[in-house]
């Protein structure tokens, strides 16, 4: 491979983000133990709204800030992915008792889904299918499920609440990455 291909390579991020669980990110300023689960349907929405908005409206949402940093358009089929991801992850929790998550690997999902040829506004399209279908189930979810728990095929254990907030953090944490606000924070706050 030539130094310029290289250049263009995304190393995978091999870190564990469940510390985000226990305390404030210091990159995008999100606290996930802090949203109420009575809030987080309407933060998944909102935040997949934002990301509708910068997939359809960003003139440069194809090209990327530096050679090795993910465009606009591949964090919005990521969080596109994910949001899928997350409502299969979601009714797994849901309806199986101690839920075990298959592995995903969100990098070699990004080059076989070859996320920076894909159509933006499509993927704006399935972004906000996906998020409306994760909201509908969020805001079902009886008092009781709420305890219920999954496990990542890393070890990592969940209870369905502490998993909608790691996954929040996700997605907000990519909104930084693309917006380089600091928790959302316009678009988030809740009226």
């Amino acid at each position: 491979m030539a130094a310029d291909e290289q250049a263009d390579v995304i190393v995978p991020d091999g870190k564990d983000w469940t510390w985000v669980l226990e305390r404030r990110c210091p990159e995008c300023g999100f606290e996930a133990r802090t949203v109420p689960r009575e809030q987080l349907g309407e933060r998944f929405f909102l935040a997949g709204e934002e990301w509708v908005q910068i997939l359809r409206e960003n003139p440069a949402v194809e090209v990327r800030p530096a050679p090795a940093v993910w465009s606009p358009l591949e964090y919005g089929a990521h969080v596109r992915d994910l949001y899928v991801i997350t409502g299969q992850r979601l009714e797994l929790m849901l309806t199986s008792d101690d839920a075990v998550f298959a592995d995903w690997d969100q990098d070699e999902a990004a080059v076989a889904g070859r996320y920076g040829e894909q159509d933006p506004e499509q993927v704006a399209e399935d972004l906000e299918a996906a998020a409306q279908r994760l909201v509908g189930t969020v805001t079902e979810i009886e008092a009781r499920a709420w305890a219920r728990r999954g496990t990542r095929s890393n070890g990592s254990v969940f209870t369905v609440e502490t998993f909608l907030q790691y996954v929040l953090h996700d997605v907000v944490h990519h909104l930084w990455d693309v917006t380089g606000q600091q928790d959302g924070a316009a678009s988030l706050q809740l009226a």
